[in-house]
Parts: structure tokens; C-alpha cells; sequence
């Protein structure tokens, strides 16, 4: 791995997160967790229904978005700090696949600005900031990033984001300059520099958009770093795993499947799910049950989302090979849960996932279960309203795998062991 273009990934909430230790008070419950990952995977249906026509998002106004305050924001769980200006100011961004404009709040907050660790980022103190014009086509590509037309202030651009929740950030669409490492320094990056946030964002100072549209950070470096990146989300809250841009070497045992498109103008990252094995038994479920609503991978949901038909097989395998364990009352989402006071040791049946090309994709021991407590531990995958609902391969699923997304190639890479 190429150190120099790599960021140290934490969980937001966990002891190796400087939000973990000057905001303890607001550390959500795992009840609040499940929560937000609903909102979240609301939101995510609601965008890609927008964008295959159910509905008119464009005619949202950057301007008037609902100002009132997110319960939820669903918006992500792991961070990494970024350098933005000149002289550059240390930022803990969130980062999501699932978004493409990267923003963060900014001083003199015109509007309203949520709590966050870092100081707040002044336009005013860096050299190298500059808006951008409203009548420039810069200006205008926002609308395919953000599914709101930006509007104009005194000449400068207006962006608007809103999350499922209703939280937003509504502020200058601007270019500065984004330094990674000490060698990765980028002039010129078009970011959102909030003047109106709300929503509980957790002390974060903003979001580090991942997606696919050209506004999107892997879009914006791919001169540099060939639109190609990849991440290890970390086996526990308190260890750590990586955010590398670049061919940074992958493992000859990275598996790679071709990257489909769930819809059109979609920021998320299209896969195949066909089929899924629990202790080595391939499960019987239709190859239709995945393509009737396809699926997407995703940094920023929790618990990854199947069809029901799909999640009932799951379901129904590992209650039979984990018949001799007593089960536990179910959550509002995860509803396979088991009490372990008991015992010192539980033998987990291994989970894999298949994707397009037969590959196989073994879920890491920590990525099987939800543990709300000792006595409540719960099979961390859930159920979607109806089949034809998009399925979601969530972090938990993902944690200690190596995921490389290749942008430009269109393809998706997944190897074991990938935070050591």
C-alpha cells in the first residue's frame, strides 16, 4: 500500500476518534444506530426513485430548503482528516460513497452551523479560496450531484443538499485548495462551503463525497489517481483501517466483479448479488430475487438490506445451524437475535456472498453480527419492504475487507484481511 496517498480511517464513535473523546455525551445508543441506518436507507430508496422519474427533484430551490432540524442524518460512520486552504486547516470528514459533493461548514455561518470538533473553516483566512460564478457551466453541474438546481447570490453559486431526513447544507459552491498528504495536494477543488447546516452530522465538520458523478473526489483527482481507490473499514470501533487513493498495489488476491448501474444520474455503486451461502451451504434462492430490485455497495449503511425472499432464506439457515444457541426477543429491524450470557465461546457459521462472475466473497466473523448486548446478539443483516426494493451490501458486511473501487474500469475489487 502507497502510504503517501492513504488516510487513516476511524469509526466516528469509536476511542480512536478525537469526536469519541471531547463528545462522549452525544454518542448514540445502538437503538439510535438502527435509526439513522432506517433513514439512511430511506433516503437511498427515495433517490434513486427520484432519479428514475417517480419524481421531480429539480424543482427543489437550493434556497428554500425546509429549514428545520434532522432527527436523524443517517449520513455515515467512519471519518478521515483532510487539509482544505491556505494555510491549510485540519478537517474530520465523513466519508460516503453514496454522495457526491464533498462540503463542509464555514464561517461566518450566514445561516446556522451545528456543533463540530474542528474549528470551523474561514474562507476569509485562506489564500486560495475563490466562489464560483453563477452563470458559469461549473455552476450549473451541480444539478446531477446534489438532484437540486443551484440558484445565484450576488453572483456567487448556491448549492443545496438535502438528506432523507431533512437535513441539509445550503451554501457557496467554491474551489480551493485539498491537501491529502504533504504530496497529495490538489488546487482548485470544487466543494460546498455550508453557511446554513443542520442535521446531526455527530461533530463531524462535513462529508467527503465518494461517488460517481464528475463533482465526486475520485472524479476530481482521476488526472492523478486514475479515478481508482480503495478502503479497509476497521474490525472494531477502536482499531483502525485506511482511505487510499491510487493504484496503491492491490493484493493479487483482490476479486474483482464488474460495477453495474442501479439508475440513472446515481451517485451509488451498482453490484450483482447472486447468491449466498451460509456454513457452506449455497442457499435456494432464485436468481430473480436479485435482479428484480438489484443492488448497491455502500460506506454509509449499517446493516445490509435484502430482498425478503433472500433474507428469509438467510434467516432460516442460520437459525438451523445455530439451533443449539437459545434465541433473544428481536429488535424493530434485526429480528434473528440470540441470548449468549452463557457461554465463552459461540461456534458463527461462515456467511459468503456471491457476486456476477461467481465470485465469492467470505463476510469477515465481526461482519455477521449486531451486538446490541451479551444477551441480545443479532444476525446483522435485514429485510427490505418488498423484492423489488434495491438491496444494500452494507459496512458491517464490509469491515477487514480490502474494497477497491476502479471508477474508470468500472469495476469493484474485494480482498480478505485488508486492514493489516
Amino acid at each position: 500500500m502507497n502510504k503517501k496517498s492513504s488516510l487513516r480511517v476511524v469509526h466516528k464513535h469509536g476511542p480512536c476518534s478525537q469526536l469519541h473523546r471531547q463528545d462522549k455525551a452525544n454518542i448514540p445508543t445502538d437503538a439510535e444506530i438502527l435509526r439513522q441506518d432506517e433513514a439512511r436507507v430511506k433516503s437511498i430508496h427515495l433517490k434513486l426513485a427520484r432519479s428514475s422519474g417517480s419524481s421531480n427533484v429539480d424543482q427543489i430551490d437550493a434556497t428554500n430548503l425546509p429549514a428545520k432540524d434532522g432527527s436523524v442524518v443517517g449520513s455515515g460512520n467512519y471519518v478521515v482528516t483532510v487539509g482544505l486552504g491556505t494555510p491549510k486547516k485540519d478537517l474530520t470528514l465523513i466519508f460516503d460513497t453514496g454522495s457526491d459533493i464533498t462540503w463542509t461548514q464555514c464561517q461566518p455561518c450566514a445561516g446556522s452551523c451545528y456543533q463540530q470538533l474542528d474549528p470551523v473553516f474561514a474562507p476569509s483566512q485562506s489564500s486560495t479560496y475563490s466562489n464560483i460564478s453563477c452563470n458559469s457551466t461549473t455552476c450549473n453541474s451541480l444539478t446531477s450531484a446534489t438532484g437540486i438546481k443551484p440558484r445565484c447570490s450576488s453572483s456567487a453559486c448556491v448549492y443545496g443538499i438535502q438528506y432523507g431526513d431533512m437535513s441539509f447544507s445550503i451554501g457557496f459552491f467554491a474551489k480551493e485548495t485539498l491537501t491529502l498528504t504533504s504530496s497529495d495536494v490538489f488546487k482548485d477543488f470544487l466543494f460546498g462551503c455550508g453557511q446554513n447546516n443542520q442535521g446531526l452530522f455527530r461533530g463531524a465538520a462535513g462529508l467527503i463525497g465518494l461517488g460517481r458523478d464528475k463533482l465526486s473526489l475520485p472524479s476530481q483527482t482521476a488526472l492523478k489517481y486514475k479515478g481508482v481507490f480503495s478502503y479497509c473499514l476497521p474490525s472494531s470501533a477502536s482499531s483502525t483501517g485506511f482511505l487510499s487513493f491510487g493504484d496503491t498495489g492491490a493484493s493479487k488476491s483482490v476479486k474483482f466483479i464488474t460495477l453495474s448501474t442501479v439508475s440513472q444520474r446515481s451517485a451509488f455503486y451498482g453490484i450483482d448479488i447472486t447468491g449466498i451461502s451460509v456454513g457452506g451451504q449455497k442457499l435456494s434462492i432464485a436468481a430473480s430475487v436479485f435482479t428484480a430490485g438489484g443492488a448497491i455497495i455502500d460506506s454509509g449503511t449499517v446493516i445490509t438490506r435484502l430482498p425478503p425472499t433472500a433474507y428469509a432464506a438467510l434467516s432460516s439457515e442460520f437459525k438451523k445451524q445455530m439451533s443449539q444457541y437459545p434465541m433473544a426477543p428481536a429488535s424493530k429491524l434485526l429480528d434473528t437475535c440470540y441470548n449468549f450470557t452463557k457461554y465463552s465461546s459461540v461456534n458463527v457459521p461462515k456467511i459468503s456472498f456471491f457476486f456476477s462472475g461467481g465470485v465469492e466473497v467470505p463476510i469477515a466473523a465481526e461482519g455477521i453480527f449486531f451486538v446490541r448486548s451479551i444477551s441480545q446478539v443479532c444476525l446483522a443483516f435485514a429485510r427490505n419492504n418488498n423484492d423489488t426494493d434495491i438491496g444494500i451490501f452494507g459496512n458491517t458486511q464490509q469491515k477487514t475487507l480490502q474494497v477497491v473501487y476502479d471508477v474508470a474500469g468500472r469495476r469493484l475489487g474485494f480482498a480478505t484481511g485488508g486492514c493489516t
